[in-house]
């Protein structure tokens, strides 16, 4: 891939890039399972929604070039007729593999959230991914990725319908997939009323994020 290109990108071009997803500048690092950095930031708005694993491309490209190249060589084996071997910089946010093909990778494919994990990644939310989008999703997953970043796109999966808030119908969704539709209506249900009676502290029927925050605090290994 050009390297130059990416390194080359200033920030009002990848601001411009992100459009909305950039909300502030609380950047967070975050390390992979070797200690190598893989994430580059977290941007944390008024309604927690907006994380870039991009990031700051310069400190990225002078300290873990041979990361940032192992995450590539991993995204075009996904699909190699699609990706070029060597990527532009526009080319790594313009250039998608396709949702089912991503699915199958070896760490999603026993995944029952893997469709939902692709389309919270992918900036269009379509499921296909650009390497960009590619590389957010490999940096939040790191072992060693800040919990409250997890915490964020965690709560994005299970919002289903994106309105900020997981109510009962995401929470169906989440625990069907969960139980990989091994339960019946009236079983799911039951799920749901325990859920929202420990977790819905202001009565209004659904988790906020600051609710969905208290619930998973008292599990520890839910983002694993």
């Amino acid at each position: 891939m050009d390297v130059t290109a990416f390194a080359n990108e200033n920030a009002h071009e990848r601001s411009t890039r992100f459009g909305n997803r950039i909300t502030d500048k609380n950047w967070l690092l975050a390390t992979g399972k070797n200690g190598e950095t893989v994430s580059s930031s977290a941007l944390m708005g008024d309604e927690r929604k907006a994380i870039s694993a991009i990031g700051f491309f310069h400190f990225l490209f002078e300290e873990n070039l041979t990361c940032l190249l192992s995450v590539f060589k991993r995204y075009r084996e996904l699909d190699p007729q699609r990706v070029p071997q060597v990527m532009t910089g526009e080319e790594a946010h313009t250039v998608t593999v396709p949702l089912d093909k991503v699915e199958k990778m070896p760490e999603l494919k026993e995944n029952p959230f893997r469709q939902r994990i692709c389309k919270v990644f992918s900036n269009d939310g379509s499921g296909n991914l650009t390497f960009d989008d590619f590389l957010d999703m490999f940096s939040v997953f790191s072992e060693q990725a800040p919990r409250n970043v997890k915490q964020v796109y965690a709560f994005k999966i299970y919002d289903y319908d994106g309105d900020q808030f997981i109510g009962p119908k995401d929470l169906e969704q989440a625990v069907t997939a969960l139980t990989r539709a091994e339960l019946n209506e009236e079983e799911v249900q039951l799920v749901v009323e325990k859920v929202l009676d420990e977790g819905d502290l202001d009565d209004d029927g659904k988790l906020s994020f600051i609710e969905f925050e208290a619930v998973i605090s008292k599990a520890p290994d839910f983002l694993g």
